[in-house]
């Protein structure tokens, strides 16, 4: 079964090639723009094959990021990263280690702190954390290491900078600081990267008063050119990042989408070897290949094979003349919590045997809740106003079933 793509850090795939033909280039090429996409930065010393790829073909790669997206390429000695910045913003496109916006601040305030600090400058832990309360004290915001949980998403802000390699831990760890600050502390050093975690902005940061314009990654003039500049950046970032973009989704409009749907599919093939099937509800772009950079769907877990059964499920009821489910326009489904639960219980009583354990012995309620939000976070559809879940034309093309495979030895 083909898997939807979508840009997250997973897997490195790596190609290891000797000749260098045409078909090789071009493989290449693709490599380099799928790892440019999904992680957040080439490191020399440890692809230092991939690294001299894509400065083999660095400007054509930076010209079409510049031309398509508006994105940039930074390259030095150390790294090569791509710029990236969603047109949209989703929940899961932050840190999954971070449970609390509170992690995000002081993951925010260590880089503060590591502005002033120099390549492979040390410094210690109790130094960071006075520094910071005291920063944010002067901001009017509240920070004590004196509790627990404070202390806690200080540890998790620090294990992002260390598995980000912002910094590197030289002598310590932060679990033993949390537990007992008294008598524990860590020694960090700076790495080449502290300064190019954050993205650049085309104008002063100070300057902007909305957080819809923090999205634009340079100024676009009033002009009819610039603006269709504007509208195609935008185009191609969404379909870019996010892993579905239906038709009734485009905040925009809509003969825009069809006119640029052929160019887009093509570029998409081309560059990042993406395959792009053409729907009623949209387009919808696949991987042809198992392994990739991207995180894909259907997932590893066991979560995505169900979720694909109660799609295909709503897809036989939608049919079925009995039951005689009622699609909206756009090919929307609109479901609640209760009939999402009922559909659950009587495939758990066709299929329980091939579940896992944990989704057998899960409260339908919970696993109704589970499921839907793993189909809103890959684009099947959305909770409205937390009643209804609303399911999209993109679920309906997914259709399983169970079945006992032979293999032969």
């Amino acid at each position: 079964m083909e898997k939807i793509k979508v840009g997250k850090i997973n897997s490195v795939r790596r190609h290891r090639m000797n000749r260098t033909g045409p078909n090789e280039i071009e493989e290449r090429k693709q490599i380099c723009m799928n790892a440019l996409l999904n992680r957040s930065w080439i490191d020399k010393h440890e692809d230092e094959e991939l690294y001299y790829w894509i400065k083999e073909q660095y400007f054509e790669l930076r010209d079409w990021f510049t031309n398509y997206t508006g994105y940039t390429i930074i390259m030095n000695r150390h790294f090569v990263k791509l710029e990236k910045v969603p047109a949209v913003a989703f929940p899961w496109m932050g840190f999954s280690e971070f449970s609390k916006p509170l992690d995000y601040a002081l993951f925010t305030y260590s880089l503060w702190y590591l502005e002033n600090k120099t390549e492979n400058e040390q410094f210690l832990l109790t130094q960071l954390v006075i520094e910071i309360r005291q920063h944010m004290v002067e901001q009017e915001m509240e920070v004590d290491w004196g509790i627990y949980y404070h202390r806690l998403s200080m540890a998790r802000a620090l294990k992002k900078l260390k598995s980000l390699k912002i910094v590197q831990a030289v002598d310590g760890e932060e679990s033993n600081w949390v537990n007992d600050t008294a008598h524990h502390d860590v020694l960090y050093e700076c790495t080449p990267y502290s300064r190019y975690i954050l993205r650049n902005f085309p104008v002063e940061l100070s300057s902007y008063t909305n957080m819809e314009d923090l999205k634009e990654t340079i100024i676009y003039g009033l002009d009819t050119k610039e603006k269709a500049l504007q509208q195609k950046h935008n185009l191609y970032r969404r379909f870019l990042l996010e892993p579905i973009l239906l038709n009734h989704q485009w905040q925009g409009d809509i003969s825009y989408l069809r006119k640029e749907s052929k160019e887009l599919v093509s570029q998409f093939k081309i560059m990042f070897g993406w395959e792009g099937s053409q729907y009623r509800e949209g387009i919808i772009f696949f991987e042809p290949h198992v392994t990739s950079e991207s995180d894909t769907f259907p997932t590893q877990p066991a979560l995505s094979d169900l979720a694909m059964l109660v799609c295909g499920e709503i897809r036989s009821m939608v049919t079925d003349p009995v039951t005689r489910m009622e699609v909206e326009l756009d090919g929307l489904v609109r479901l609640t919590k209760h009939e999402i639960e009922r559909i659950l219980i009587q495939l758990k009583a066709e299929h329980g045997e091939f579940w896992t354990n944990e989704h057998k012995n899960m409260d339908s309620a919970e696993l109704a809740e589970e499921l839907c939000n793993h189909l809103e976070e890959w684009g099947f559809g959305h909770w409205e106003d937390h009643i209804f879940f609303v399911l999209n034309g993109a679920g309906g093309r997914w259709e399983v079933k169970y079945g006992i495979t032979e293999q032969v030895d």
